[in-house]
């Protein structure tokens, strides 16, 4: 259910109302009685907290180059394949 952000037309009062989408919109200001409009919001900000998504999805350059550097076989270990092989 989405949080929905209302203003009263009389004391300037902001207040959120968490309802269904499909629920009739509030019209009455909490604290004066007076008529309350919906305000279009921004919604909800979406984090990313702890171990996971951001560390492994968004590394610089730097650190991938090195990472695909560490990754490659070296110079002398890949000789040491191309010998066993033939």
């Amino acid at each position: 259910m989405p949080t929905y952000e209302y203003q009263c037309s009389s004391c300037r009062h902001r207040f959120e109302r968490f309802q269904p989408i499909t629920a009739k919109s509030t019209s009455r200001c909490p604290r004066c009685k007076g008529r309350a409009k919906r305000l279009i919001s921004s919604g909800a900000g979406l984090l990313f907290k702890g171990s996971g998504f951001y560390i492994t999805d968004y590394r610089s350059s730097d650190y991938k180059k090195k990472a695909a550097s560490e990754s490659k076989p070296s110079g002398s270990a890949g000789a040491k394949k191309s010998e066993q092989k033939s």
